[in-house]
Order: structure tokens, then C-alpha cells, then sequence
């Protein structure tokens, strides 16, 4: 029993280091919009984690950068260890897998922004 659990978690791994961020994008930007955030506050949650302004995320998105691409080249911010809590059932600080954590943290401060939450929160500002 352990090792179909073992290689669920593998294959949803690979599955979302192999997605191209540009699929995901219009999603995040559905989601915070219908919530009435903007586009620009995401971009923003965006930048605190990975490091891309907007000339750098378009060339990601225009590229069909995998999620593994996606994190690679970003430039991590150090605060990204404050995430924690369960997003899509699973406990972000539990997860072994960096590209999948990472991916869990993104959608985490996507899902805090389309919740409301203040900005300053969200980024992790004073924590």
C-alpha cells in the first residue's frame, strides 16, 4: 500500500514540473480577478517569491517554461519559508518535493490574495 502512495506522489511531481506555468497563469489571474483583485497584485505576489517583474514573467509565460524551468531560474525569496497551511489537501511545509512545494506555495499566496488578505500578509511583511 505504501509504495502506491509513494508513486501517486511521484507522478503528481513529475506531473507538475512538467506543466508549463502559461497554462496555470490565466487561471491565478481568473481567480483573483473574479475576487476583485488586479492582475498587478498578483504579478506582485508573484515577484515577492520568484524574483520575475513583468518583462521577466511575459518571457516565462511566452517561453512555455515547465514549473520545474519556472522555479529554477527564480530567484527564491528567503521569506518563501513562512508559507504553511494546506492548500489542494496538502500541508505546503510537508511536502519534500521543491518544485511541488513551491508550485503548493504559489498557489497558497495566489488563494490568500483571492481571499482578501492584505498584501503585507500575504508577502510576509514583519514575520
Amino acid at each position: 500500500m505504501k509504495a502506491k502512495t509513494t508513486d501517486k506522489k511521484a507522478s503528481q511531481d513529475e506531473r507538475i514540473a512538467k506543466m508549463p506555468f502559461a497554462t496555470v497563469y490565466p487561471y491565478y489571474v481568473a481567480k483573483v480577478e473574479k475576487k476583485g483583485r488586479t492582475k498587478a497584485e498578483l504579478h506582485r505576489v508573484i515577484e515577492w517569491l520568484t524574483g520575475y517583474d513583468e518583462k521577466k514573467l511575459q518571457k516565462i509565460i511566452e517561453e512555455q517554461a515547465t514549473f520545474e524551468e519556472f522555479f529554477q531560474k527564480a530567484k527564491i525569496n528567503p521569506g518563501a519559508y513562512k508559507i504553511t497551511g494546506i492548500i489542494c489537501g496538502y500541508r505546503v511545509e510537508e511536502i519534500q518535493n521543491p518544485t511541488t512545494r513551491l508550485a503548493r506555495c504559489l498557489d497558497k499566496l495566489v488563494d490568500e490574495l483571492a481571499k482578501g488578505r492584505p498584501l503585507e500578509k500575504i508577502l510576509r511583511a514583519g514575520e
